[in-house]
């Protein structure tokens, strides 16, 4: 059986990849900060699926926590696979939500920083030697790194960065056979931002005005690009950032 670690996997994006991954036949490892109940439902979902999953807490902003959650990574593997490696290493997990230029603090800007870019890189550094010959990473950017929108210049540029990352990793990693990609979502109807299409649902029709059909992406949309990477179809692809948009902007 292949296993997947997803960060950020209990909600969103990454609750739907895992469950897609599940779905697929996969182990699943998801990783949450602040919302251990929301992890636990996912992994719930997942077993009444037929699947084996768990949850680990992950905090992208704290690097000294990444050797105890690779301890808590390697017990889990044993426990439910007998298994010290994994495959696939999806770096979903990340911070949003925009804020002018002119009121940018350095507060915010590490936050953006640590969890978007910072963050995963270490973490992927930290489980590289876990993953398996042959197996694959994709990390999740945005399509806020080419397309530009107002409140989102710290954002963007670390996307962007974390897109820039993604080639030169795959490179590193070509000897070992791990294809690495990348996934840049357009304007995708989730709770992040803290729910800002909740608290402001009259931006929702003007986004999806803005793809060509009509309408804002979902979770699942973006979840069945991430399932396809890591399989062996796209196993002649690596070091690309394929968009995910409807063909936002268009």
């Amino acid at each position: 059986m292949k296993i997947a670690i997803v960060t950020g996997g209990s909600n969103g994006i990454g609750r739907a990849t895992a469950l897609e991954l599940a779905r697929r036949g996969m182990g699943v490892v998801l990783t949450y900060n602040s919302y251990a109940d929301r992890a636990q439902t996912v992994v719930n979902e997942i077993e009444a699926l037929g699947g084996k999953a768990a949850a680990l807490k992950l905090d992208l902003t704290n690097r000294e926590s990444f050797a105890e959650f690779r301890h808590s990574l390697d017990t889990k593997l044993h426990e439910l696979w007998d298994r010290s490696t994994f495959d696939h290493l999806i770096n979903n997990g990340g911070a949003g939500g925009p804020m002018a230029f002119g009121e940018v603090t350095e507060e915010y800007f590490d936050l953006i920083m640590n969890t978007n870019f910072k963050g995963p890189v270490f973490v992927t550094q930290t489980l590289s030697d876990l993953i398996e010959d042959g197996g694959s990473i994709v990390n999740v950017t945005s399509s806020s790194k080419s397309q530009v929108f107002l409140g989102y210049s710290v954002y963007g540029s670390l996307k962007s960065a974390f897109s820039t990352w993604t080639r030169y990793i795959a490179k590193e990693l070509a000897p070992r056979r791990i294809r690495v990609n990348a996934v840049s979502p357009g304007p995708t109807r989730t709770n992040f931002g803290d729910g800002a299409f909740d608290r402001h649902p009259e931006f929702i029709e003007p986004l999806a005005a803005q793809s060509v059909f009509g309408r804002l992406g979902v979770p699942e949309d973006i979840a069945k690009v991430i399932a396809n990477l890591v399989s062996d179809d796209f196993g002649w692809v690596t070091a690309q950032d394929i968009e995910a948009s409807g063909g936002h902007l268009l």
